[in-house]
């Protein structure tokens, strides 16, 4: 009898040690799916929200009509966002440089956008290296001596006279792929091959030993512009090319609260 009593005692013990842990960890499942769902949330909520403020800029500034792609314009603003997160630009910073080198040198590739003013500043031409190709920028190095163009995200310095008068020192932020700007000696500089007089003899612009050569007409006007910790970005479609600075978890900020304005959220951010 007492046997029985106490198998009887340890079978209601175990049962209840087991509905329990049961319980417990339906609980903890429930609240674990709760908050990846909100998380979730507030993801999807951020990246309708970044998506958002890219359309409105890209629109005010009226980019499609000046030929900038809109994904070259997304990536060039994450890279931006995420600059801003490492403290890498000026903190008044919000004007940023795309160059374009999925497009030939006889266009216009070089944009400057006020991302606060939602302005496109300039729109203008700029050379590639002469080891990246003719008419078209396709190979990109950055090892020294090639004379070729590296991809990537700079950051504008300061200005100083060199070979090609004032020039403007930048910084390449993508180790790998323009770290070496530097030591390569890859300035913003002006060169008097940057023009239509040269496209109409030879059919495209003249080309630099890797730097964003641009125009002496407006190089003093784009060196003030963008000195200073401002970001410059070199692109083109390039399996190669990978960017730790094109990744979006920056966009967390951009979500709370839902209605808020985006334009503020940016504003504060800056």
């Amino acid at each position: 009898m007492r046997r029985s009593f106490w198998w009887s005692a340890s079978i209601l013990l175990i049962l209840t040690v087991v509905i329990t842990s049961w319980r417990t960890a339906t609980a903890h499942k429930s609240v674990s799916a709760a908050a990846s769902a909100k998380l979730s949330m507030k993801k999807l909520t951020a990246t309708t929200a970044f998506v958002t403020y890219v359309n409105d800029i890209y629109k005010a500034a009226d980019l499609a009509t000046s030929g900038l792609d809109y994904t070259v314009f997304q990536k060039a603003l994450t890279g931006y966002y995420n600059l801003k997160g490492e403290n890498k630009l000026a903190d008044n910073s919000s004007v940023i440089t795309i160059v374009d080198f999925d497009k030939s040198s006889s266009s216009k590739r070089m944009w400057i956008v006020d991302v606060l003013k939602r302005q496109l500043v300039l729109n203008t031409w700029v050379a590639h290296g002469q080891g990246s190709g003719d008419l078209f920028a396709n190979r990109f190095s950055n090892n020294a001596d090639s004379h070729e163009s590296s991809l990537g995200f700079y950051v504008t310095d300061d200005v100083y006279m060199g070979k090609h008068g004032r020039s403007l020192h930048l910084d390449g932020m993508d180790k790998g792929f323009n770290s070496n700007a530097r030591s390569r000696a890859i300035v913003l500089h002006s060169a008097a091959y940057v023009c239509q007089s040269t496209i109409n003899q030879i059919g495209r612009l003249g080309r630099s030993f890797g730097c964003p050569a641009v125009s002496p007409e407006v190089s003093n006007q784009i060196i003030d512009l963008i000195k200073g910790k401002n970001m410059l970005y070199i692109h083109a479609n390039n399996n190669a090319y990978n960017s730790k600075y094109l990744n979006d978890n920056f966009m967390a900020q951009f979500a709370s609260p839902v209605n808020e304005s985006l334009t503020q959220v940016s504003k504060a951010v800056m």
